[in-house]
C-alpha cells in the first residue's frame, strides 16, 4: 500500500518547493510597491533559471545593481525552489504517485535525456555529480543532475549535496565572470545578450511549444 503523498519525502520536497515559491511572490509583491525595477529583475531572473538560463539570470542581476551576496544567494535560492520541484515530480511521476498526462510526457522525456547523460556520471560517482552540474553546457545542471543522482540511486543526501555545491560553484564562477568584464571591460552588456540568445536558441522547441502549444 502507498503512502499519502505528502507522507513521502518527495512530497515533502514538493511541499518545500511550494513555500520557497509562495516565499518568492510576496518579496516581489513587496518589491513591486516599493521598487519596481527589482521586482522586474527579480522576476525576469526566475523566469531565466525556469529555461534553465542560469547565467542569464546571473547577468540580470549584475546589469541591474545587485551586490555579490545578492546575485549569488537569491539566484542559488531560485534553483533550489526549481529542483524542489522538478526532482519531486520526476520521482513521484515514476512511482505513479501523480499520473497527469502532460507531466507524464514530459517526465519521459527528461528520463531519455538523463539515460543519455547518466554514464558520465556513473564512473566518478559523487564528484562526477559535482562536475557535471558545475559545468555550463546545454545538458548539464541542478535539474538534470538530480534527476541522474535518483536514476543512480545515490543517497539523498548526496545526491543533493552533489547537485547543490555544483549549483553554488557554478553560480559564484559565472557571477565573478560578468563582474571582471562589467569592471574591466564595460561589455557584459553585450555577454549577457549572447548568453539569453545561446539559452533560448537552445531551448527553442519547448519554449514554442509552450506559448503556442505546437511544434515548430
Amino acid at each position: 500500500m502507498k503512502q499519502k503523498l505528502f507522507y513521502t519525502v518527495e512530497g515533502r520536497i514538493f511541499l518545500t518547493g511550494l513555500m520557497l515559491s509562495l516565499l518568492l511572490l510576496i518579496v516581489i509583491g513587496y518589491f513591486a510597491t516599493i521598487d519596481i525595477e527589482t521586482a522586474k529583475t527579480l522576476g525576469l531572473a526566475f523566469f531565466a533559471h525556469t529555461f534553465g538560463g542560469r547565467a542569464a539570470g546571473i547577468g540580470l542581476c549584475i546589469m541591474n545593481g545587485f551586490g555579490p551576496i545578492l546575485t549569488i544567494g537569491y539566484n542559488f535560492y531560485l534553483e533550489v525552489l526549481i529542483v524542489c520541484f522538478t526532482y519531486s515530480i520526476f520521482v513521484l511521476t515514476t512511482n505513479n504517485y501523480i499520473r497527469i498526462i502532460w507531466v507524464t510526457n514530459l517526465i519521459e522525456r527528461l528520463t531519455q535525456k538523463a539515460i543519455e547523460q547518466k554514464d558520465k556520471v556513473q564512473t566518478f560517482g559523487w564528484i562526477g555529480l559535482f562536475l557535471f552540474v558545475m559545468l555550463p553546457l546545454p545538458v548539464t545542471g541542478p535539474v538534470m543532475g538530480s534527476v541522474i543522482g535518483y536514476m543512480l540511486r545515490i543517497n539523498l543526501v548526496k545526491n543533493f549535496s552533489a547537485t547543490g555545491s555544483g549549483t553554488l560553484a557554478a553560480i559564484i564562477v559565472w557571477f565573478f565572470c560578468f563582474d571582471f568584464l562589467e569592471q574591466r571591460f564595460h561589455v557584459i552588456q553585450y555577454v549577457f545578450v549572447g548568453v539569453v540568445i545561446l539559452a533560448l536558441l537552445s531551448h527553442y522547441k519547448p519554449i514554442i511549444k509552450f506559448l503556442f502549444g505546437k511544434d515548430e
